[in-house]
């Protein structure tokens, strides 16, 4: 028997009337694909789990969306949409045919119990930034700025340095060079007025 969580129920009770039929459907073909596959409510929507999210649907104003954690692949009939894998749904009949649904829920069913993870793209390498001659020499001449600058990991220096090279005008940077002077002396980030 599926193992089935109240919230849900609610969840779908308070949703439009156009979207009950939708989600209490893919809520079966759920449990249909994999019995064990456990309900919950999370970020304020249902979430089917089992060793990990294998899934997630959500109401809104005008479609509803179902989509899978860990998608894995992209469907090659374009349905992995913005609103879910199988785009914006209105009607039942928006969704591929249930042996379709039932066997990608299996699939993501069965990554989640191997450890598979989906192909995700190497991140893009940054380029570097070189320091501005004026930074340098800045520097130079306040240890306690070196120092601090020296120590920090090449993201708190990079921020430094981008926010001193995107300056437009020479004023401007001469103005963020002469901050940064003074907070790196501080021992501060550059974003350290929104760290806690």
């Amino acid at each position: 028997m599926p193992k089935i969580d109240p919230r849900v129920d609610a969840y779908i009770a308070m949703a439009a009337p156009f979207a009950r039929p939708i989600l209490e459907h893919l809520r079966d073909l759920v449990h249909r694909a994999e019995p064990r596959i456990e309900e919950t409510i999370k970020w304020g929507a249902p979430f089917f789990v089992l060793e990990g999210i294998v899934c997630s649907m959500a109401a809104f104003k005008a479609h509803c969306g179902f989509g899978f954690w860990r998608a894995g692949r992209p469907e090659p009939s374009g349905e992995d949409g913005a609103a879910g894998q199988f785009g914006r749904i209105t009607a039942v009949g928006d969704l591929p045919a249930d042996a379709k649904v039932i066997a990608r829920i299996r699939e993501a069913a069965e990554r989640n119990r191997s450890g598979d993870k989906p192909d995700r793209p190497a991140p893009k390498a940054r380029a570097p930034i070189a320091m501005t001659t004026e930074f340098r020499a800045a520097l130079a001449k306040s240890r306690p700025a070196m120092t601090t600058y020296e120590a920090f990991p090449p993201s708190q220096q990079r921020e430094y340095l981008e926010w001193i090279t995107e300056a437009k005008t020479e004023a401007t940077r001469d103005k963020r060079i002469a901050t940064s002077i003074e907070w790196l002396a501080e021992g501060k980030t550059r974003m350290w007025k929104y760290r806690r």
